[in-house]
């Protein structure tokens, strides 16, 4: 029952993000772009010109509800990695996975809390933990995931770990590939939302083996 909750909030917190996100982008008077923009301007509380790291004007009339989104996704993403327990494997490397995973939820919890253009150095501690540790977790998450996780799953996993890290290098660096820096950003970020949706969605959606089947199996095993 725990784990169906952990998968529940995961699904909540990952689709509530991106339905704020539209009706706040579409509350811009002038058009928010997901190439040029970053998420963050979203919760930005004041309307400015912003230089770094690329230079564009942001003005945000529903930021506080997008900070409100942020802190929500963030607290619901650790809640689903401390209850979602049988989806992972035992030892360390699940264990860690699950930490870092966690850590990537405070950071959207910070981000929220601390808006870029108010208290700038908290909230890019928030940033890093989102797509640093959290990108880390989703990489070794590959590795931790239960032997009842199909190999293709583990291995999609890890993909978009090794993804999502490649991107923040990219964006790091300025090297956007013509994405633009919103788009960049969004290869760090979002390869974390989208799996953290679809493994929810299979954890919670998915038919436990039955009883008799189980049975049978353990019997085989032990023949």
């Amino acid at each position: 029952m725990k784990a169906r909750i952990g998968y529940s909030v995961w699904i909540a917190g990952v689709v509530q993000f991106f339905v704020i996100h539209v009706i706040v982008e579409s509350a811009w008077a002038r058009p928010y772009s997901w190439a040029r923009n970053n998420i963050s301007d979203l919760g930005n509380a004041h309307c400015a010109m912003q230089q770094h790291p690329e230079p564009r004007y942001v003005c945000s009339p529903e930021h506080g509800l997008m900070n409100t989104s942020f802190v929500v996704l963030g607290t619901l993403l650790v809640v689903g990695a401390a209850l979602t327990g049988p989806m992972w494997r035992r030892g360390a490397t699940a264990a860690v996975a699950r930490i870092l995973l966690a850590g990537a939820g405070l950071g959207f919890v910070l981000a929220g809390l601390a808006p870029a253009d108010v208290h700038e150095n908290q909230h890019v501690l928030g940033a890093l933990l989102i797509m640093g540790t959290g990108n880390v977790g989703l990489l070794l998450a590959g590795i931790g995931l239960s032997d009842d996780s199909p190999g293709p799953v583990r291995r999609v996993t890890s993909l978009l770990g090794i993804t999502a890290i490649v991107g923040l290098g990219l964006f790091l660096s300025r090297h956007y590939l013509g994405l633009g820096m919103g788009g960049m950003e969004r290869v760090a970020v979002f390869p974390l939302l989208v799996w953290a949706l679809a493994v929810g969605a299979r954890g919670l959606f998915r038919q436990p083996p039955r009883k008799e089947d189980a049975s049978r199996s353990v019997a085989f095993m032990a023949g």
